[in-house]
């Protein structure tokens, strides 16, 4: 098949979030099974042009109308760590990736509003007939749209879209200007609910929920958060459209990146290791310790790794801190705050807690050190309110790092309790998962994780080779993905 992303990340050379591990991470893996797969992503300023080989004009003269006339694009070719990606330059006083930033500007939805007209003209013009379009989040939510609406007219009646949401919380909500720029126009056509009318703004436009409406297939990024958004509160206003497309949609869990997530080939740890043989594992919790001044003991080291803010539960990570050191473990903490509030409350236990031999909070992002922690610590804790996929715990469980859990979204896909969990045996639980968001829910599942450390210490060797039995790669997914494709071509 002959497959094209559309995306407005993809990493490591435009890196916001999950959204580019998995832009990236998928294309690879859907190029070793014999597909060929490229990118369309908008030329920013601010990208990471060293990871860019080979970097060429492709197509300098893409004309894109554009509220009643045309902006003039420049299309660049490279190869980003072996993927063949475009980048889209517009050449207009909106400048429109010439921010210094990727998002944040008071006219996001213009920007990839144009984006996404720029990305289908360039098909369009180019020739380029793929099989499958792959479009990602709000940002792209219009392309399923002007697919339909006009470029099917114009020689591209045979594409297919699989849209897939990653954050429902961002929809890209806009007003009727959207329609009369991309030459969409008929308002009183789009401004009906079963097209772009906002659900709860009847005087504005959803790209989010135009992708989901016009797309042949939707998907979110693990199945439990699947049933979240359709069933649940986490929808974000579109859990009726969901319900109206329900035959069209899935949850697909994401997969992490083994050839940069794998002890046993890993170059920011000091020491490999392998399922058959962990003993590499208590070296580099030595190695960690040695690097963050922790003392040497025969104590469990819990780690926590990402950003501290409400999505990922931070009032259950500031308990879980002073609850392992008060039960006799250590805690390092790696991540940033995204809040101002956050990041003081922080810095202040940061300060408390300097000298404490047992506790280190390291409040930034450093991408060696993460993997060093995920390669020495005993256990991982994601207490997240809400997590659609997660991949801190994949990561852990291929490091055999025991994750505790908070039951939501992907976590439920991928960790299984070791004492309670119904639908596994017990010698393929891998993990500890617990399900309300108080204290008493962590403690009591901290305790269990802690008891078996201190008190039954070859049980837990055990429970970190179970945990490393599983393949949460790109494998599977890629193979879920082709089916979809496959599945929506021949419809």
């Amino acid at each position: 098949m002959y497959i094209i992303q559309i995306a407005s990340e993809c990493a490591p050379v435009i890196k916001a979030g999950g959204l580019g591990d998995v832009v990236y991470g998928l294309s690879r893996e859907l190029e070793t099974k014999g597909h060929c797969v490229e990118i369309i992503l908008p030329k920013y300023d601010c990208m990471r042009y060293d990871h860019i080989w080979g970097l060429h004009d492709a197509y300098l003269n893409l004309s894109v109308p554009w509220y009643g006339a045309a902006v003039h694009c420049s299309v660049y070719c490279g190869w980003v760590h072996g993927r063949l990606c475009f980048f889209i330059e517009p050449h207009c006083e909106d400048n429109f990736f010439n921010r210094g930033c990727y998002y944040g500007c008071n006219d996001d939805t213009m920007r990839f509003a144009f984006f996404s007209k720029a990305a289908l003209e360039f098909l369009q013009q180019s020739n380029k007939r793929p099989d499958v379009i792959h479009c990602h989040d709000w940002q792209t939510g219009l392309i399923p749209v002007m697919l339909y609406e006009i470029y099917k007219y114009h020689g591209m009646g045979n594409q297919r879209v699989c849209y897939t949401i990653h954050n429902f919380k961002h929809q890209g909500v806009a007003g009727v200007e959207i329609l009369w720029a991309t030459g969409l126009n008929r308002e009183e056509y789009y401004f009906q609910y079963d097209r772009l009318r906002d659900n709860f703004n009847p005087f504005a436009l959803n790209f989010m929920k135009g992708g989901i409406n016009y797309s042949n297939a939707i998907t979110t990024v693990s199945p439990h958060h699947a049933w979240e958004v359709h069933c649940g509160d986490l929808g974000a206003g579109l859990g009726h459209t969901l319900h109206l497309q329900q035959d069209k949609f899935s949850g697909v869990l994401n997969g992490i990146d083994l050839d940069f997530w794998n002890p046993e080939s890993d170059r920011y740890i000091p020491y490999h290791y392998t399922k058959e043989d962990v003993s590499g594992k208590l070296q580099n919790k030595k190695a960690l310790r040695e690097r963050l001044l922790l003392q040497h003991n025969d104590k469990p080291l819990i780690a926590y790794i990402g950003r501290l803010d409400q999505q990922k539960g931070v009032h259950l990570v500031h308990h879980a801190i002073y609850y392992a050191l008060h039960k006799g473990a250590q805690f390092v903490l790696l991540g940033s705050a995204t809040e101002p509030g956050i990041n003081s409350w922080f810095w202040h236990e940061k300060n408390f807690l300097n000298n404490n031999p047992d506790c280190h909070l390291e409040l930034g992002f450093n991408e060696e050190l993460s993997h060093l922690i995920y390669a020495g610590a005993d256990m991982i804790i994601v207490p997240s309110n809400y997590e659609p996929c997660g991949l801190t715990q994949m990561i852990g469980l291929k490091y055999g790092t025991v994750p505790i859990v908070r039951g939501v979204g992907g976590l439920v896909n991928t960790v299984f309790d070791r004492d309670y969990d119904q639908n596994k045996p017990p010698e393929e639980r891998n993990g500890y998962v617990f399900y309300q968001s108080d204290f008493q829910a962590l403690e009591s599942t901290m305790d269990r994780a802690l008891g078996l450390w201190f008190d039954y210490h070859d049980e837990f060797q055990k429970l970190i080779k179970q945990s490393m039995e599983y393949d949460y790669s790109w494998n599977h997914p890629s193979d879920r993905y082709i089916e979809i494709y496959d599945f929506i071509r021949h419809k």
